[in-house]
């Protein structure tokens, strides 16, 4: 690698600063289309919402898992860049009490993009009566001077969803 594609590459790696990808396969969706006010207000942060078209839940960015709530709805993690993520799988799903999940990751584990964390059984979750819309929410918004998302798109893990500037 010569001096120039050092520089190049390193210039690549700097734009995708801050940038957190999807965690699930699907739709991304504005949180304004979230039917739970304490996400779609953005009273725990902004960002977006994952319609799931799988429920493989994935690491949306490089980090260390914070928490994996024992029922398996939900992910909190902080990202190399200070970024604290929430990750909550469909609404009200804390009262199906773990079942219909599967916990794969490790609470205080390092994790790298794209790493499975949950499996959830979205056909069996919503054949219960569970809405399986996913937010992704910036936790820490405040610390930040724009939290950005890119909805109206399908994407796979790892597609960056939210843009968070400093």
């Amino acid at each position: 690698m010569g001096l120039f594609d050092f520089l190049k590459k390193k210039d690549t790696a700097a734009d995708n600063k801050g940038m957190i990808g999807s965690p699930l396969k699907g739709e991304v969706v504005e949180l304004s289309q979230v039917n739970d006010p304490t996400f779609s207000s953005g009273i725990l942060g902004s960002g977006v919402a994952v319609i799931p078209a799988d429920g493989k839940i994935c690491a949306p960015a490089d980090g260390t898992v914070n928490l994996i709530f024992p029922t398996g709805h939900a992910v909190a993690m902080t990202t190399t860049d200070g970024v604290e993520l929430l990750v909550h799988f469909g609404l009200d799903t804390v009262k199906l009490e773990g079942k219909h999940f599967n916990i794969v990751g490790t609470v205080g584990a390092a994790v790298k993009k794209g790493d499975l964390l949950v499996e959830a059984d979205v056909e069996a979750i919503k054949a219960e009566g569970y809405d399986v819309i996913t937010p992704v929410l910036v936790s820490n918004t405040d610390a930040f001077a724009s939290v950005e998302g890119f909805t109206g798109k399908e994407v796979n893990v790892g597609d960056e969803i939210i843009k968070v500037t400093k």
